[in-house]
């Protein structure tokens, strides 16, 4: 993914954790990449997206996260995070199709104002080892990865989503 790294870095990292990009990693919604910090309308994002992991060994596996950071509103993200998707037992080199979908695909759909959608992607120590969350608001990333004993994110991406008729964009100084 593309983007200033040391802004997605300060921007995610209270929210799930340090990561150090080791892993190559790409998200493609309708064959399309995208840029960190874009941003991305609901209707772009409605069918579940491609993700692609980097690697050079199938005996290594990923859990894949995908959360909203500022749900249901970025003023009172009171169910933050919220768990859009799961996928877990991803072989390196491979896509999220190859994994377990622990977490059906729902695709984000804020009704006020702009929503960071986040892409966790955590090693595993071995494949099997993780279960399906209970529920998918106030989902913490860095607990789950504790309880399963993940590695922090080893890759991450994200954009910007608010409804179809919203305007404007998160800025960062």
């Amino acid at each position: 993914m593309s983007g200033d790294s040391s802004l997605f870095n300060n921007a995610l990292r209270e929210d799930v954790g340090s990561f150090d990009q080791s892993v190559t990693f790409r998200v493609l919604f309708n064959n399309r990449p995208f840029s960190n910090g874009c941003d991305l309308r609901p209707s772009t994002v409605a069918s579940r997206p491609r993700v692609e992991v980097g690697g050079d060994d199938l005996r290594v596996f990923y859990t894949l996260v995908m959360v909203d950071l500022d749900a249901p509103n970025p003023s009172n993200p009171t169910l933050k995070e919220y768990l859009h998707w799961m996928v877990t037992d991803i072989p390196a080199t491979t896509d999220a199709s190859f994994g377990r979908e622990l977490v059906r695909y729902e695709s984000p759909r804020p009704a006020i104002g702009i929503h960071r959608i986040v892409f966790a992607l955590l090693r595993q120590k071995r494949r099997t080892s993780v279960s399906r969350p209970e529920v998918r608001e106030n989902f913490s990333t860095q607990s789950f990865a504790q309880e399963y004993e993940l590695s922090s994110p080893v890759a991450a991406a994200y954009f910007n989503c608010q409804r179809e008729a919203g305007s404007g964009g998160r800025r960062f100084f």
